[in-house]
């Protein structure tokens, strides 16, 4: 006997949650409270969606951008574009002007739906987006009367209005493209990786096992990670999947309209970077009583690894399981994941242990494979103390970026991470540095390489170093270290003020120290390394 081939598309899965539970909710945060739909309408309105752009000349492959919040819109978009055959290309709304249009440019989005208050960013691009043909406006309450600059704007509702609310999802070939994502930071121009049906397909399935996210058709999620960011680490696929309630906090990201959405909507799951979880809790210390979480059960916390006395935090006070994952855009995003108790043995295994096994990268996650390798690529033993380069494959690991093939970034098979780590005994991924000295503040990350290289533009500036300084609330943050020309004279203020006109807010150095010297490597490269440990030998900190 011989199995069905069947391909593995995604509208298999984005259309089974509505067709089991159609009458649960998807909740958007607004202004002055929610605003609800069913599962049963999101899949219409996707439906409608698709059909909105096909006869917008939207073909299989064409790339439609998303540049906006977590919401039902965005879901719906998430939903239409992939299953229509098309690619959504998940527009980070926190880059500079500049690293967007490069981004839309390489793509070549065709079109580009925006929530109406996320216009004002997309405007700077005026006039610098010449593949983009149309743009589509969504908005909530209150921002209805909403104008722009940019042509050919329509309303994402009288866009869709009057379509059929069933559109017939074409048979691809499951390794079709499907989700576009580029990575934000990384040294140079942003690397577009390519999401198939047949890997994401895959992915969403994996992340639902126990012993992973432990995902359930009960559960209600409140989906905090931004969907730009590497799939919302597959959960809008997920719970979509498995017909999940979906809670979305648009905008509204401060911790006490989160903690009050996570308890009046019953969430029993949530995801987050760990200064989101670290604002919570300051919330709840802030405010003993007020907040009573009954149903949330754990947190789905990564981007940078959670201090393992957050971890304890909210398992001692709360009863709630941080659960910690590790991955890169590339791997769709989740390759790893920790859990409180991660094997039979660990039954019996104490709550500070379990702790410390928390806050370790975690297990590979059933299909994929990780290895560290020594300068030569030779395997090195999984004994806790040994480390070196984090490589990685599996069905949901890309081999190459988008139009971008970058060969040295792959061996073998094997995605080369940039990551330095260890593995344990019990098969535990530990990083212990970041091999290109990207820095990773708030989830995000921001290149030390292309700030020395702008500050270093400037006049009287003649050699510039940035390295990543620990900070309380962002994991961490850049520092510059600089050395000015000699009889220059060059102010932090005006070092600052250069790299706005290039970087986003979020990406500038916290503080500029300058310097008569910068230690240099026997190559004569900068010795990020010295620079660090001399900060610290020094007391340096940020507040």
């Amino acid at each position: 006997m011989t199995m069905q081939q069947t391909p593995l598309l995604m509208h298999q899965l984005m259309d089974r949650g509505a067709a089991l539970q159609p009458d649960v909710e998807v909740v958007t945060a607004t202004t002055d409270g929610v605003r609800r739909q069913t599962m049963a309408e999101t899949r219409d309105r996707a439906h409608q969606l698709a059909h909105a752009l096909k006869e917008s000349g939207i073909k299989e492959g064409d790339r439609v951008g998303t540049f906006m919040w977590n919401g039902s819109r965005h879901l719906e978009a998430y939903h239409a574009i992939a299953c229509m055959g098309a690619v959504v290309h998940t527009l980070n709304i926190r880059l500079a002007p500049n690293d967007l249009e490069y981004i839309i440019d390489h793509a070549k989005d065709r079109i580009i739906i925006v929530d109406a208050d996320l216009l004002p960013a997309l405007e700077k691009l005026a006039g610098r987006m010449p593949s983009v043909e149309r743009i589509i406006v969504a908005t909530e309450p209150g921002l209805e009367g909403w104008s722009t600059t940019l042509p050919n704007a329509m309303d994402y509702e009288d866009f869709i209005r009057g379509k059929p609310n069933r559109y017939d999802w074409p048979q691809l070939d499951e390794n079709a493209p499907m989700g576009l994502c580029y990575t934000s930071g990384t040294t140079g121009k942003p690397k577009g990786v390519m999401y198939t049906h047949r890997s994401n397909y895959l992915h969403t399935i994996a992340i639902c096992m126990t012993d992973v996210m432990n995902l359930s058709a009960t559960d209600t999620v409140c989906g905090i990670v931004p969907m730009f960011h590497a799939n919302a680490w597959g959960l809008p696929w997920a719970a979509t999947m498995l017909g999940m309630k979906q809670v979305f906090p648009h905008r509204f990201m401060v911790p006490d309209r989160l903690a009050e959405m996570m308890i009046s909507e019953n969430v029993t799951i949530s995801a987050g970077v760990p200064t989101i979880w670290q604002g919570v809790k300051g919330l709840l210390e802030a405010n003993p009583g007020k907040y009573n979480f009954k149903t949330l059960e754990r947190l789905t916390c990564g981007g940078s690894a959670p201090p393992p006395s957050l971890i304890s935090w909210f398992w001692d006070e709360l009863g709630v399981e941080m659960v910690q994952g590790w991955g890169m855009t590339e791997t769709s995003p989740l390759a790893t994941i920790s859990r409180r108790t991660g094997k039979r043995k660990h039954l019996d295994t104490p709550d500070d242990q379990r702790a410390a096994n928390q806050a370790k990268a975690g297990l590979p996650i059933p299909g994929v494979e990780l290895e560290i390798f020594d300068e030569n690529f030779k395997p090195l033993p999984h004994d806790g103390e040994a480390f070196g380069e984090l490589l990685i494959r599996g069905p949901w690991v890309c081999s190459e970026y988008y139009q971008n093939p970058q060969p040295d970034k792959f061996h073998n098979g094997w995605l080369i991470t940039g990551d330095v780590a260890k593995i344990d005994r019990e098969g535990y991924l530990i990083i212990t540095d970041r091999s290109k000295d990207l820095i990773k503040s708030g989830g995000e990350w921001i290149s030390s390489v292309d700030l020395e290289n702008h500050i270093a533009g400037m006049d009287g500036i003649a050699q510039a170093c940035v390295v990543a300084q620990p900070h309380p609330q962002w994991d961490e943050r850049p520092v510059a270290m600089v050395v000015l020309k000699e009889g220059a004279e060059v102010s932090k203020e005006q070092v600052l003020e250069h790299c706005a006109n290039k970087f986003a807010k979020w990406q500038l150095p916290d503080d500029v120290l300058f310097a008569k010297s910068i230690p240099l490597t026997a190559t004569g490269k900068m010795d990020k390394k010295v620079v660090r440990a001399k900060l610290e030998m020094d007391g340096y900190t940020l507040a």
